[in-house]
């Protein structure tokens, strides 16, 4: 009892300390809302009204399903110019597609002939751009296409594929962006908030007021841990909760509860990764430089911006040491997919057993830096 009183009457002081601290509660509200916000919208990988234009020589029925086919919410209402209007448009960025129909190019297309349609796009918009010109192939193969069939009464094929796009049908990017960026800043500001706080002690010399009070280097630890990961966890709840769900409008699959639970697994890893990386910087500046090197493939390698599938068989094997690997996993399985406990149990051991490897090795390096400075 006197040990978890002790930790609980430390974990405290972590706490009125950061409330004293404006540019830390600055960082937490920003982090989880703003940050979240912007990372959801800012870049989006879906199309959304693309400007084009159309350039048609032709002015057949087929041209004219060509032209229909492109309407909101993917590109805006196609604009009508002609081709001597087609660079100057461009060259303004009035465009970022712009479609030339050649001359008689529905008689070439019955005829059997393989006419060709000249597509030019704005590669300086790289967002639009790259995904844009394989929009604007499918939808003028398919007008085609149907047109053709129509037209010569062939037969459909006695097989079709048909697409289900599942846990997001619309292929919103603001959904996928959102819950992944709040996985991001639950791994970045537990990290940053721990060994902040070690640092500030240090700096202040408040350190060595602990030295001299009956308490041991674990319940230090063990202090700053359930502190900084609580702000995180209770930061990580309200963000789904009123950003999220409230603010951007994504649905989430599973338990919220479920979610948090995986998190707080995660964040006990990751709070004694703060707390080491904490023992071997002198300062902030130091520790800023030492997180973003740590950070950065924690974060890429993950599985978060990329398919761990897509990876090195060695990089995959190797990131499976890291808490963020399994934090991604389970995090996607909970809010996308709906999973339950009974899918996401193995990432939950693979968390406990990193985190008690992760702080084992932080009470050590930890217990050796407060002996030096005794």
């Amino acid at each position: 009892m006197p040990i978890l009183a002790n930790i609980y009457r430390l974990g405290i002081k972590e706490l009125w300390s950061l409330a004293r601290d404006p540019i830390m509660l600055g960082l937490i509200v920003y982090t989880f809302t703003v940050s979240i916000y912007v990372a959801a919208t800012a870049m989006p990988e879906t199309l959304n009204k693309a400007p084009i234009a159309i350039v048609d020589e032709d002015g057949s029925p087929l041209s004219g399903r060509i032209a229909a086919a492109f309407y909101p919410p993917h590109f805006k209402t196609p604009a009508m110019i002609s081709l001597a209007d087609m660079d100057a448009g461009m060259d303004a960025g009035d465009y970022t597609f712009v479609l030339d129909i050649p001359p008689d190019f529905q008689r070439d297309v019955l005829a059997g002939k393989s006419p060709a349609i000249q597509l030019n796009v704005d590669a300086t918009r790289m967002s639009q751009a790259f995904t844009g010109s394989s929009y604007v192939q499918q939808m003028t193969m398919g007008e085609v296409t149907e047109f053709i069939q129509r037209y010569r009464g062939t037969a459909a094929l006695p097989v079709e594929l048909a697409m289900r796009t599942r846990f997001n049908p619309n292929l919103e990017e603001s959904w996928f962006g959102s819950l992944m960026e709040l996985i991001n800043n639950v791994t970045m500001l537990s990290i940053i908030l721990t060994g902040a706080a070690l640092i500030r002690e240090r700096e202040h010399g408040t350190i060595e007021h602990l030295l001299v009070m009956p308490v041991t280097p674990a319940e230090i630890m063990l202090a700053k841990v359930w502190a900084m990961g609580l702000v995180v966890l209770l930061s990580a709840g309200m963000a789904l909760m009123f950003v999220i769900q409230g603010w951007l409008h994504v649905p989430i699959g599973g338990s919220i509860a479920l979610f948090l639970a995986g998190a707080a697994l995660h964040l006990f890893a990751t709070t004694s990764m703060g707390i080491f990386m904490a023992t071997l910087a002198r300062s902030m500046p130091q520790f800023g430089m030492l997180a973003v090197l740590i950070l950065l493939p924690l974060q890429l390698l993950s599985g978060n911006s990329t398919p761990r599938e897509s990876m090195p068989v060695f990089v995959q094997d190797l990131m499976l040491a890291a808490p963020t690997t399994h934090f991604v996993a389970l995090g996607q399985a909970i809010l996308f997919r709906g999973g339950g406990l009974s899918v996401v149990w193995p990432q939950f051991l693979a968390l406990a057993a990193i985190g008690g490897v992760f702080f084992t090795i932080a009470l050590n390096r930890f217990r050796k830096t407060i002996s030096q400075m005794a």
